[in-house]
């Protein structure tokens, strides 16, 4: 898996899957990582020893990508990686809720999608979208976020054919739980978190929610995508790649 001469937009780069990513590619010889996150200060901190151009902006936000679009130019790859997290029962859902989530975890990939396409337009290349175990099986309380991130899976698809004619390939990852700092947003989490501490809060959902009894790191998750990136998963389009624990069994 080697990206060295390569450029490649991630976003939501600034922390957990985003960042490990970019800290993956850096070190598999990328040349130039185009980092996009809403948090400028965490972005700006950013040091991995490549070429980095680093755009503060909300990927929801369709003014955002034309200014952002002399970044894309000539990239390689891409990773839809952008999201937020939420939960609640459908009858107690406001819709300001239902439409936050869905405006960053499905317009903001749609955005992001259509501009990198934009940028790789007849050259092949690739795209991972991380999307997320949760729009793959049915729990309650997760509509608005499950129903992105199903959005979400069946947008990379479309985008995978689309892209064929012209090499480029779009798969997705949909992980299970992972050690991100999303989850600290979450007050379920996040009361017991504060209770027996942030690692066995961990242990503890994995024993409950998973066959192999563990989380993945943002690091596993960060190698996967960019095995779906590289070179060495050249016949994989369209694909949904379910890195879970066996959750969704």
């Amino acid at each position: 898996m080697n990206f060295t001469d390569r450029s490649i937009l991630v976003t939501g780069a600034a922390s957990g899957i985003g960042l490990a990513v970019a800290q993956a590619l850096a070190g598999a010889g990328a040349e130039r990582l185009v980092l996009i996150d809403r948090d400028g200060e965490a972005l700006g901190r950013i040091d991995l020893g490549c070429t980095l151009d680093l755009v503060p902006g909300d990927v929801a936000d369709e003014g955002f990508w034309d200014n952002a679009a002399p970044y894309l130019a000539g990239i390689d790859h891409a990773v839809v990686n952008a999201g937020v997290a939420g939960a609640g029962p459908i009858a107690d859902l406001a819709f300001a809720e239902w439409r936050r989530i869905l405006a960053v975890n499905l317009d903001g990939a749609f955005l992001t999608l259509r501009a990198a396409m934009r940028a790789m337009a007849g050259r092949p290349g690739s795209i991972v979208a991380v999307a997320s175990a949760a729009g793959i099986k049915v729990e309650p309380g997760v509509a608005a976020y499950g129903a992105s991130k199903a959005g979400l899976i069946q947008l990379a698809r479309v985008a995978a054919r689309e892209g064929a004619a012209t090499g480029l390939r779009v798969n997705a990852i949909a992980p299970g739980g992972v050690e991100t700092p999303v989850w600290d947003d979450m007050p379920m989490f996040a009361d017991r978190a504060a209770a027996i501490g942030r690692a066995a809060a961990f242990r503890e959902l994995a024993a409950m929610a998973t066959p192999l009894g563990r989380y993945a790191t943002a690091e596993e998750i960060a190698g996967q995508i960019t095995f779906l990136l590289s070179d060495a998963a050249a016949t994989i389009t369209g694909a949904v790649l379910t890195s879970d624990g066996g959750y969704t069994l």
